[in-house]
């Protein structure tokens, strides 16, 4: 018997591990191409502003809508490997890379917002659990290249790229021969400017401020969180430094996948504030926890790394269950746009200030969470708790 939500989520954590490609080899291309932590923190916002711009156009256009979502995610996985190769092969220097890592972000735009809406078109009634556990692999396969870094045995960077590639061209095959779900609907033609429909529902734009409080937060934090380990364990060696960043990282997807089985008995709202509440009070205390013990403040990164992801797929559950129905999948876009706009915004800001600032650069995430909050209480008291099976 095929079991759709496993493959799509197993799918989407071989297309995601694009993501963070550079990020996971990232003390090797900044010793082979001299690069500073601002350079590399340019490198994930190229990454970023592909994926801003690609969102866009399938939000404006309505193209995540019109075709076939399957069809769309093989398409994206193939050029987004593509473009991922040319990093590890044919890039030089700083500026050609910029521009690989942009067009992977760009193919990302039909990997990530169209993975959602694939979910929902399967399984429409547990979509917040679903969710949750689409956007943990989202968060496995950004922290997959930091594990193949810790695992590489001695491999040059370009093999680590090289093996995030294949899997997300085996991700778009799976996609591929799944399909669409059968509670998918389709738009009957291109919608330009349709999606701004749905920021005429009140339910969404709550759910998409949140989002964007949210994201202010998360990128920039994966982003600083290889910095913040090696600011706990200056000697230690790139193995343990990267395993450590996987870790870190990766663990959030069981906060992910905890949060959506909470959101059953709670509902994704309280789960989502819940969530930037702990993120927020790490981004607050997390400067004198490093300084006390690195052992404490790695702890306090680990329950980071499971609070800063637990909420996003909560977010995507509401806004999903607000935006009209045969545009979710624009919808999504837009919100994923803007917020990765802003994402890109916060990376290179606190990887320019992490020399100056050191720990304390997790400060300039707090208003991230406090905006996120605020935004979100008008959907508390929205639906009780023994209603939020289809949230």
């Amino acid at each position: 018997m095929i079991r759709p939500v496993p493959l799509i989520v197993l799918a989407q954590l071989f297309g995601t591990s694009l993501w963070f490609s550079a990020n996971g080899v990232g003390d090797a291309l900044m010793r082979d191409w001299a690069l500073s932590p601002a350079d590399l923190g340019m490198l994930t916002a190229a990454v970023q502003l592909g994926f801003i711009l690609g969102t866009l156009l399938f939000a404006v256009s309505g193209l995540a809508d019109r075709f076939a979502a399957s069809r769309v995610f093989l398409v994206s996985a193939i050029t987004g490997a593509i473009a991922n190769l040319a990093l590890a092969w044919l890039a030089q220097d700083l500026a050609a890379a910029t521009l690989y890592r942009f067009l992977t972000g760009f193919a990302l735009a039909g990997i990530y917002p169209v993975g959602m809406k694939l979910i929902v078109s399967w399984a429409p009634e547990r979509r917040g659990e679903a969710l949750a556990w689409l956007v943990g692999m989202l968060t496995l396969g950004t922290a997959t290249p930091h594990l193949l870094q810790g695992l590489s045995l001695g491999l040059a960077w370009p093999w680590v790229i090289t093996f995030a590639s294949g899997l997300a061209l085996l991700g778009g095959m799976v996609i591929a021969w799944l399909g669409d779900g059968p509670h998918l609907k389709r738009s009957t033609r291109l919608r330009w400017g349709g999606v701004f429909r749905a920021f005429g529902q009140p339910g969404f734009r709550a759910a998409a401020l949140g989002y964007f409080g949210h994201m202010w937060e998360l990128y920039a934090f994966w982003v600083l969180v290889p910095l913040f380990i090696a600011g706990l364990y200056p000697e230690g060696s790139t193995t343990t430094l990267s395993l450590l960043a996987f870790a870190v990282i990766g663990i959030g997807a069981i906060g992910c996948v905890a949060a959506g089985r909470l959101s059953r008995h709670l509902g994704s709202a309280r789960v989502a504030v819940a969530a930037l509440t702990i993120s927020g009070g790490l981004c607050l205390f997390y400067p004198w926890l490093a300084e006390l013990s690195a052992g404490l403040a790695l702890v306090a990164l680990l329950i980071w790394g499971v609070a800063v992801i637990a909420d996003s797929a909560q977010f995507s559950a509401l806004a999903s269950r607000h935006a009209p129905a045969d545009g979710v999948a624009s919808a999504l876009a837009i919100m994923n746009s803007i917020g990765f706009g802003l994402s890109a915004l916060a990376i290179p800001i606190t990887t320019s200030l992490w020399q100056d600032l050191g720990a304390h650069v997790s400060w300039l995430l707090l208003p991230g969470a406090v905006v996120g909050v605020v935004a979100m209480r008008p959907l508390l008291g929205a639906r009780s708790p023994a209603k939020t099976r289809a949230s």
